[in-house]
């Protein structure tokens, strides 16, 4: 008779968390089908296989699970890069570090905040379009390399500059590492996501594309309608206001 130890438990949860995970990473991608797919076929071949014992249909089903490792590697390969630098970041030990520091007054813990956010209120105002990348704890220096170095304090009045109209570095993306204005003019990956409204442009699908390969954040001023985006994990939010986006500063660059 099989026994049931704590140590089947544990295993049982683990395989659940990572399994959960997993499923957390392709939604955050758009993914989420296609896991759910590859699940109902794993449980499928399993019933098939070890419960029923069905030879012929187990065997065929047991040489596509054989080569399906290797096209799953293949198609996947974005978001098993990207899960594999989510655990090299740490995320999950700074955010346990984090909880346990003497909680500051929000304005000191980063006092770069206000200006970003002021400087994409007026740019917002006056339409003026922007696309500001700020680093987190997947670097960005490849594409940083591609721009104009600047590696000068935060500023609302240069941030401006930089986008406006007449500067030669208003286009591309200004990247922010290390709470400092580091480089200008980066190009961008550019998102192939077919879900993406048609009447966003370049410079949101570049905000998109980048959040989609790293954990950056992603702000897009709209030189059309003047609206504030985010993208964060590929997900944008439109339309945010400036408090909602001193909020999502806030609250997610420390």
């Amino acid at each position: 008779m099989y026994s049931f130890s704590i140590k089947d438990f544990i295993d049982i949860l683990c395989v659940a968390l990572i399994m959960f995970y997993i499923y957390r990473l392709m939604k955050s991608t758009r993914s989420a089908n296609v896991f759910s797919g590859i699940i109902i076929f794993i449980v499928m071949w399993l019933i098939v296989s070890r419960v029923i014992g069905m030879r012929l249909l187990g065997s065929i089903m047991d040489q596509v699970v054989n080569i399906g490792v290797i096209a799953l590697v293949i198609l996947f390969q974005e978001e098993i890069r990207h899960f594999f630098s989510d655990i090299g970041t740490h995320r999950s030990v700074n955010f346990a570090m984090r909880l346990f520091q003497n909680r500051k007054n929000k304005a000191e813990q980063n006092p770069h905040i206000m200006p970003l956010v002021r400087a994409c209120m007026n740019m917002s105002k006056g339409k003026v379009g922007a696309l500001i990348i700020i680093e987190r704890n997947v670097g960005l220096l490849n594409e940083m390399k591609d721009g104009e170095n600047i590696n000068a304090n935060i500023s609302q009045r240069l941030i401006e500059n930089i986008f406006f109209k007449n500067s030669p570095l208003h286009d591309g993306a200004l990247i922010i590492s290390n709470h400092r204005l580091a480089a200008a003019a980066c190009v961008l990956p550019v998102s192939h996501d077919p879900n993406i409204p048609k009447n966003l442009g370049l410079r949101h699908r570049s905000g998109i594309g980048m959040s989609e390969k790293s954990d950056c954040l992603s702000i897009m001023v709209s030189e059309e309608t003047g609206n504030i985006s985010v993208a964060e994990n590929g997900i944008l939010s439109r339309k945010i206001s400036g408090e909602q986006l001193e909020n999502i500063l806030r609250e997610k660059w420390k």
